[in-house]
């Protein structure tokens, strides 16, 4: 019997082996949840191996490289009222899906569960966890767990219909740090986000990660046009001029920022701000952690 309320989604780019062990995984679920993979040009045949050993999940192979926003695709493809991200090297824990989806289904205006993320064989406890289950945020009346604005997409649930409604996850982004405009969006939108400490989800970093300086570069570039696409006319020129500052001694900071001004058009054309509360809520968060 195939979970019919979630389907969790995969965008995966040249990882075949952790995949197919994600999958295993998954598929050992009791009952298992609908899947579906999208491939971002793989070239290792990761999207012919899937179709081989798993005849039930499916699989959008992509030409090229997608990035994050591949995940919309697979959000498209589904047919559920919820759906669970996890990476090609991450899944779910026995009961995970089935208490997220329970919170999902007793609270109407829920839109996304942050999961408590286990890191490795040692299952250590991601350093986001501890932040999003002391977050300062006001706590909604009748919300399952502490009010969050962020996630790690491989550890989160959410209604099918509250990601769709707000554009999923933006293109303008790439990857890196693409969750907190969602979370953004989410709360922009009207909808509740909570973490619940007894949804789990498990990570097992992949070896074949991208390179941390092409990371970092891509954080310091998103960061920058999240500004811009969401957040005040002030905070937008203060995120920009902090990365002037930096470019002019941190080769990091050079190439985000080259990055950040080819993507400035698009993020521009697609500007809005948020409500005041959902940006007081930013703030509150900010100054926490300064």
């Amino acid at each position: 019997m195939v979970n019919g309320g979630v389907t969790v989604v995969i965008a995966t780019r040249n990882r075949r082996l952790e995949l197919l062990r994600t999958l295993r995984y998954l598929h050992e679920l009791i009952p298992p949840p609908a899947v579906v993979v999208v491939d971002n040009g793989s070239r290792d045949g990761s999207a012919q191996a899937v179709r081989q050993q798993f005849s039930g999940v499916v699989v959008l192979a992509l030409r090229r490289n997608y990035g994050a926003p591949a995940r919309n695709l697979g959000v498209l493809a589904a047919r559920t009222p919820y759906i669970a991200f996890s990476d090609d090297d991450s899944w779910w824990a026995p009961d995970a899906l089935a208490r997220a989806t329970a919170a999902l289904e007793r609270h109407p205006r829920l839109g996304l569960v942050a999961a408590r993320t286990l890191v490795g064989p040692t299952e250590r406890s991601d350093p986001l966890n501890q932040v999003l289950a002391a977050s300062p945020l006001p706590r909604s009346p009748d919300a399952p767990g502490p009010s969050v604005l962020g996630c790690l997409a491989c550890s989160a649930v959410l209604r099918r219909r509250a990601f769709c409604e707000v554009g999923g996850f933006s293109r303008v982004l790439f990857f890196v740090g693409e969750e907190r405009l969602l979370c953004y969006d989410l709360a922009g939108a009207g909808w509740d986000l909570v973490y619940l400490d007894d949804v789990v989800a498990h990570h097992h970093p992949s070896a074949h990660r991208p390179d941390p300086e092409q990371r970092r570069v891509a954080e310091l570039r998103n960061t920058v046009l999240t500004a811009v696409l969401r957040r005040p006319t002030s905070v937008m020129l203060s995120a920009a001029a902090a990365l002037g500052r930096d470019a002019r001694s941190d080769p990091a900071a050079r190439a985000a920022l080259r990055q950040a001004l080819l993507r400035l058009p698009r993020a521009l054309r697609q500007r809005t701000l948020l409500p005041a509360a959902v940006e007081d809520q930013i703030r509150l968060l900010e100054d926490g952690a300064r």
